[in-house]
């Protein structure tokens, strides 16, 4: 009498313990921290150039301390190695995380991980090659004879390191609400009928996310913001139209 065949089945991943987990996760960080040094040492000379770019709007940057011309040669070198190795932070990240996914979980991920990439850079773009030559140019214009701007490496740098890491994290807007529409949580019919509300909430959080109190640089923010939500109205129908 034949047997009955047993169908192949994929084995499920063995249960680990909290430890090796905790190791795991370890090690993924220190290849991180790893990479961010390796590449800011690998972009510390074009730390000059940038620092040329950046005084081309505002003129002479001055520096106040002993250390505080080379503290604004490390942070650009930091800024600028963590956004070369992004990518590699990112695999670390999904590679923790696909133990626990299925495979057709594990192909959506590695996709959306290198969307994001992408928006995060086309925002950080947008802010370094337009936004910020604008809003320096517009936020100097209220200097006078008696008004003479006086700017320092260090202030310079958080206020543009800052709007150009906000305006990155701004883009992934439609990824986020890509994930919630996909989640079962977020509708696009509530996007289109809340728009009014999603307004009020944009600029609240322009005002949130840009380093001064100024309003224009809350309005170059909130534009770009507005412009994401339409876009993500488009990806949320996409998303349920496939469904």
């Amino acid at each position: 009498m034949d047997t009955p065949t047993k169908k192949k089945t994929t084995p499920p991943d063995e249960p680990r313990s909290l430890f090796s987990h905790l190791g795991e996760l370890r090690s993924r960080i220190t290849r991180s921290v790893v990479a961010i040094v390796f590449c800011s040492i690998g972009a510390y000379p074009a730390v000059d150039l940038i620092i040329q770019d950046f005084s081309r709007q505002v003129g002479k940057l001055y520096f106040t301390g002993p250390i505080e011309a080379f503290w604004a040669r490390v942070k650009i070198s930091l800024f600028l190695g963590v956004l070369i190795s992004l990518p590699f932070v990112l695999y670390q990240v999904w590679a923790f995380l696909q133990k626990g996914l299925l495979p057709k979980e594990k192909r959506f991920v590695t996709s959306i991980t290198l969307i994001s990439y992408a928006l995060f850079l086309a925002g950080a773009a947008l802010c370094y090659f337009y936004v910020l030559p604008v809003g320096v140019k517009f936020l100097l214009a209220y200097g006078s004879d008696v008004l003479v701007p006086l700017i320092t490496i260090s202030r310079y740098l958080s206020f543009a390191m800052s709007l150009v890491f906000a305006f990155g994290l701004i883009f992934e807007l439609p990824i986020a609400v890509g994930f919630l529409v996909k989640a079962g949580i977020l509708k696009a019919q509530t996007l289109q009928k809340q728009w009014r509300f999603a307004v009020v909430l944009i600029f609240i959080a322009a005002a949130a996310l840009t380093p001064g109190p100024d309003v224009f640089s809350q309005v170059l923010m909130a534009v770009p913001l507005l412009v994401l939500y339409a876009v993500s109205i488009i990806v949320a129908r996409i998303i349920e139209g496939r469904r």
